[in-house]
């Protein structure tokens, strides 16, 4: 791989961008904000996989932005039996997006692996996320000028794993798909959408569920040296 790739792209959220750390302490802090009385931990426990259901159904264009910042939030409080109403669940939606990129933890070898490799490819983001607060999140991260290009759904029209987004992103970074290689935490986003216009892939598989799916896998991002 390392002989023909010269351009790296990745995803943001849950790869470089540490969403599970950073969004657990934005709770933490607008909940206290709102006077919201819930065990974080449980209520974190609930709403991570309902957060994961509603960016599969936003991907897959079967809900709104509006409506995947809402229901996230009102199905999680309904698991946990916690009665809020609709107009502070708005207030917290809104307070949550405001409040998220003010911590901006990075996984653990972000900034070796983007120094090792901007040495050696050209790099660039492709990203499902919201495009004002993703730019947010590379700034305060002090991470965005590691990139040429940067490709998000909102630009494009549609999201990963949508062939679109991947030939955008390629024509804006004047790269072919045999030359490029895509890291992502996503299996479906960004792996399998990857690899069916002709990427590379490799998985960033940080949680180490360790599929047994045929793609290039690490549990770390320094790993990645050992294919780039």
């Amino acid at each position: 791989m390392k002989d023909k790739i010269k351009h790296v792209f990745f995803d943001l959220d849950h790869t470089l961008w540490d969403f599970d750390k950073n969004s657990g302490l934005t709770f933490e802090k607008i909940l206290g904000i709102n006077g919201i009385e819930v065990e974080l931990s449980t209520f974190l426990e609930v709403y991570e996989p309902i957060n994961l259901k509603y960016w599969k159904l936003y991907r897959e264009e079967k809900v709104t932005k509006p409506a995947l910042r809402y229901g996230r939030l009102k199905e999680a409080f309904d698991a946990i039996d916690v009665e809020v109403e609709d107009h502070v669940i708005d207030q917290l939606s809104v307070a949550y997006i405001d409040h998220l990129t003010t911590f901006n933890h990075l996984f653990e070898g972000t900034i070796d692996i983007l120094n090792y490799l901007r040495t050696k490819y050209h790099l660039h983001i492709i990203t499902n996320g919201f495009e004002e607060a993703q730019e947010r999140k590379m700034k305060n991260a002090n991470i965005r000028d590691y990139f040429k290009t940067i490709t998000n759904s909102e630009m494009v029209g549609v999201k990963k794993p949508n062939p679109k987004i991947f030939n955008f992103a390629l024509e804006s970074a004047k790269a072919r798909p045999e030359e490029s290689v895509m890291i992502g935490d996503s299996l479906e986003a960004d792996i399998e959408g990857a690899h069916n216009i002709g990427m590379e892939t490799i998985h960033f598989d940080y949680r180490n569920l360790n599929n047994a799916n045929g793609f290039k896998r690490v549990t770390t991002l320094r790993s990645i040296k050992n294919y780039l």
